[in-house]
């Protein structure tokens, strides 16, 4: 992989614009550092001598722009990943939940849909499932469609299942899917409490009123205005006293919206909309 240079800028902003324009999905805001390394490794996938006719591939072929797409979103996801952000979900998010009649519950930039299962598995332990509806977002329709389907690779469970009792599990992970050769079917019950869709932090406005958003892993690809931006959009879809849970190298400090939240666990980087 070759990395792009200074003299690669111009070319660059042509290709972001252009993707902007004719497929409407908005990267102008990404981290510089991360997405210059991400095209870089597109260019030698896609086999493009360089960003000029990477550019004219993609605005000319929706199936490139769909190659690139996976090497411009990150999806990279685990059932219970940092398990103690679930175990505080459990311990100290959970008691003010049950004072709801309903529940919704917002997972945005969810990929290919771990933590949307893992929060639903949390909640029906807890007993709330089923007066909860978990919208879980993304930009990448490849990885709603593997979110929605629910199905993966049985290896990555004895992992899984370390993480779950970790977090606090009740019992077993084995209770929420069913094996099947090389593969592991997640259980009905959690799927059709979860409503998968196409949003964008980066050009879509709030999403629900909900009293639960985990947002987690997503804001370090982003730039500084395009933090303050997304985290606005969060901001706007918690409810009066509802929660925000962000990733472990994330922080609501030095953006305008810090004053809108309590900590409220803040090893975990759990907040309570004030």
């Amino acid at each position: 992989m070759t990395a792009l240079s200074d003299a690669d800028d111009a070319a660059l902003t042509a290709l972001l614009e252009g993707v902007y324009h004719r497929y409407h999905y908005d990267f102008r805001g990404y981290a510089e550092a991360s997405l210059r390394r991400r095209i870089a490794a597109a260019l030698g996938h896609l086999r493009c001598p360089s960003l000029d006719d990477l550019r004219a591939r993609v605005l000319a072929e929706p199936r490139c722009f769909g190659e690139l797409l996976r090497f411009l979103t990150v999806q990279v996801s685990d059932l219970f990943r940092d398990p103690s952000y679930y175990r505080s979900i459990r311990e100290c998010v959970v008691p003010y939940l049950r004072t709801y009649p309903s529940l919704k519950v917002w997972v945005a930039g969810c990929a290919t849909g771990e933590e949307a299962y893992s929060l639903a598995i949390v909640f029906a332990e807890e007993g709330l499932l089923e007066r909860t509806l978990i919208y879980a977002t993304d930009i990448h329709p490849e990885s709603l469609r593997t979110a929605e389907a629910g199905v993966y690779d049985l290896d990555r469970f004895a992992r899984f299942s370390e993480s779950y009792r970790l977090a606090g599990g009740h019992g077993s992970l084995s209770d929420f899917y069913t094996a099947s050769s090389s593969s592991a079917i997640l259980d009905r019950r959690l799927k059709q409490a979860i409503l998968f869709s196409d949003h964008s932090l980066a050009t879509d406005v709030a999403f629900a009123e909900v009293e639960l958003v985990s947002c987690r892993n997503v804001l370090i690809y982003f730039d500084r205005p395009l933090q303050n931006r997304a985290l606005g959009v969060l901001r706007d879809s918690v409810r009066r006293k509802g929660f925000l849970g962000l990733g472990a190298k994330e922080t609501l400090r030095f953006s305008s919206h810090a004053e809108a939240f309590g900590e409220l666990v803040p090893e975990d980087r759990i907040y309570q909309r004030r």
